[in-house]
């Protein structure tokens, strides 16, 4: 199919649209809320096939002008420097536009459930996920979105054995979904008397925020068991039942909350994890199952991969997906320098995924 007729299928896709919302189609039901995101998604789409053709339809007026050989000098002139601008406008347009067209991720436009895990490396490997996390948490503020802590356990020492947050905000997912995998720090620890170089790990993972129209959770399969919240080094820090287990019985995930001193909201952060966590898993189920996954230069996403390596001696960061080197390690953890990792990142994709359509 064409460039044309798959911008005249979405401008009809729209229209339809248009037509069932205003009144073939029932406000309060689960179809009006799709229909309703899938127009608004649609509309950035259809505002720039308006624009191409307004400026290929002045430019059909400007041809008139320029086969004149009879006219005036100055506005054949003009005609000609507007012509070749609204050349070079709409190339831009039909490349902006087949972008634009790409097959959507469904959860792009989700908030995320970031989870940042202390790998190997002992102590040092927390104190990485301790930067790790506050490095999302300042991107996080430097887009305007919002964070809700979800949960940290500290080790005691300024490490975080495991962090986890929910972000909300505008295309969270999008952005920040080539963050899951494997990130690995190279620096001299404070301890370490020698000078040399140690090398850890921690684990990121970025879950779409699941709704409950995404996954069906029957009261049933849930073990739900409540206990009094520990700090570090096991011992108590509340006198109630207050910290919440939450077990998925026919798929073994267990999800435990215990920051918030009451019951019900731990039972609550509690469920939204594991609802993204199911849905995380149905979706991978799902990928598998199509034996065209696309894997491209950005990875696959799998948590087990190396992503990215951040050299403190060098003040450097390399995602090696990408084969992209940044020395400007400190502009990156302070979450001002990531957006140009995550930019490039996405760019790649694009161009993957532009290239497997021709």
């Amino acid at each position: 199919m064409g460039l044309k007729e798959n911008l005249d299928r979405v401008v009809k896709r729209h229209e339809d649209l248009a037509a069932a919302l205003a009144g073939q189609v029932k406000p309060d039901s689960r179809e009006y809320v799709k229909m309703s995101k899938e127009y608004a998604d649609l509309m950035a789409v259809v505002e720039a096939i308006r624009t191409l053709q307004a400026a290929e339809q002045e430019l059909a007026g400007l041809a008139s002008i320029l086969e004149d050989d009879q006219g005036e000098v100055e506005i054949h002139s003009l005609a000609e420097e507007e012509s070749q601008a609204l050349k070079e406008q709409i190339i831009d347009l039909k490349e902006e536009l087949q972008v634009l067209l790409l097959p959507k991720d469904e959860v792009d436009a989700k908030n995320a459930i970031l989870e940042v895990r202390a790998g190997t490396g002992g102590e040092e490997a927390a104190l990485f996920a301790a930067d790790l996390f506050r490095m999302y948490q300042r991107y996080a503020e430097h887009l305007g979105w919002k964070t809700e802590l979800l949960g940290i356990t500290e080790t005691g020492l300024g490490g975080y054995k495991e962090a986890g947050a929910l972000i909300s905000g505008h295309n969270v997912f999008a952005r920040l979904k080539f963050e899951s995998g494997v990130h690995r720090v190279q620096r001299i620890p404070e301890t370490e008397s020698g000078g040399r170089i140690h090398t850890s790990a921690a684990t990121v993972a970025v879950l779409p925020e699941a709704e409950e129209v995404d996954v069906e959770v029957n009261d049933k399969d849930l073990r739900i068991d409540v206990f009094r919240s520990s700090g570090p080094g096991g011992q108590s820090v509340n006198t109630t039942d207050s910290a919440v287990r939450i077990t998925h019985v026919p798929t073994g995930i267990v999800v435990q909350q215990q920051d918030e001193k009451s019951q019900h909201k731990n039972r609550a952060k509690a469920m939204k994890v594991l609802l993204a966590r199911l849905y995380d898993r149905k979706r991978n189920e799902l990928e598998e199952e199509r034996a065209a996954t696309r894997r491209g230069q950005v990875g696959s996403g799998d948590r087990s991969e190396r992503i990215r390596t951040y050299n403190f001696p060098q003040g450097r960061v390399t995602d090696h997906r990408i084969r992209l080197t940044l020395h400007k390690l400190d502009k990156v953890l302070s979450g001002e320098g990531l957006d140009e990792i995550i930019a490039a990142l996405i760019a790649e994709d694009q161009a993957s995924r532009l290239t497997e359509l021709t």
